[in-house]
This record gives C-alpha cells, structure tokens and sequence, in this order.
C-alpha cells in the first residue's frame, strides 16, 4: 500500500517562500512520475508541477512557471515543491501525487496515489 505525507504547508505573506515535502512509503518510487497539484476553495483540483522519474521531464503550470521548483531525492522517497514570490492565488490546498508511468503530465487522472494534502494560505 503506497502512502504519501505532505508537509511544509502554512501561512506566509505575499512575497515568501515555503518549500513543500511529500514522503512515500509502501513501495520504492524511483521509476514513477511524481507530481504536485492544488485545489483552491470552490475551484477544481489544477495541475502545478510534475517530474519524471529520473528528475527530468519537469513540467510546471504557466501560472507558477519561474516561481515553484520541483525535485525529487529518490534515496529519501521524497518529493519537494519550492515554491517563492508566493502570491495570494497561489493559496490552496497543495496535494501530492504518484504516477505508476514512468512519466507523466497534466491530468490528474494520469496519478494513481495521493496524500491527504498540506494546507498554504498567502496574505495579501
């Protein structure tokens, strides 16, 4: 059984920084695509970030391109969001996912595990 934890989440002011971790266990993950989605209160879940298993193939949102980074530690089972220049439409709850494919893009229904999501809330 393949669990995700997300952790990192919280209150900042407009401008910050926060860096976003999401820990698998139940299985080895070094060949999956892993990604990071959010969903803001009474909006649909979107796409922000993705990366392929090796690290590469990282594809971002346009609407945080510049600003997030994605990156993986395969040898911790971790994968991090850094996200600056937060700004108050980046408040959501942020939610972790694991593709069984190797690599993987947009759609959420390409992931077939997720955490219970870590709350990020910017202040204007």
């Amino acid at each position: 059984q393949v669990q995700l934890v997300e952790s990192g989440g919280g209150l900042v002011q407009a401008g910050g920084s926060l860096r976003l971790s999401c820990a698998a266990s139940g299985r080895t993950f070094s060949n999956n695509a892993m990604a990071w989605f959010r969903q803001a209160p009474g909006k649909d879940r979107e796409f922000v970030a993705t990366t392929g298993w090796g690290g590469g193939s990282t594809f971002y949102a346009d609407s945080v391109k510049g600003r997030f980074t994605i990156s993986r530690d395969n040898a911790k089972n971790t994968v991090y969001l850094r996200m600056n220049m937060l700004k108050p439409e980046d408040t959501a709850v942020y939610y972790c996912a694991l593709s069984k494919r190797v690599v993987a893009g947009f759609g959420a229904y390409e992931y077939d595990y997720w955490g219970r999501g870590t709350q990020v809330t910017v202040s204007s």
